[in-house]
């Protein structure tokens, strides 16, 4: 697993039949600092990620686990949408902290 950021969607016209129904979410790998990284992934979205949010990823046979994913050619998922986390007691991101900088700005 990790943690990456959703910086965009994929538009696939053409999938295969047992993908259509599914989307496609471009995520952006981060650092534990919550730096981008060079590298990225493209995700089922099986969770509902907006763009912007920090997500959690499971890749492999791990991504083919879940009702929707099931017998599917899924090698990631966004398995869930990111609150905040904590480096050495640090907080390093707060969904929470940015959502309220939001509304003062």
């Amino acid at each position: 697993m990790f943690i990456g950021e959703v910086i965009g969607t994929v538009v696939a016209t053409r999938k295969t039949d047992n993908m259509q129904s599914l989307p496609l979410r471009l995520v952006r790998r981060l650092a534990t600092n919550n730096a981008p990284t060079a590298g990225y992934v493209v995700a089922v979205d099986v969770v509902g990620a907006d763009e912007g949010e920090r997500v959690l990823i499971a890749s492999g046979s791990s991504a083919r686990q879940t009702h929707l994913t099931d017998a599917r050619p899924v090698d990631a998922i966004i398995m869930a949408i990111v609150d905040h986390w904590q480096v050495d007691n640090r907080t390093i991101y707060s969904k929470s902290a940015l959502q309220q900088d939001e509304t003062v700005g």
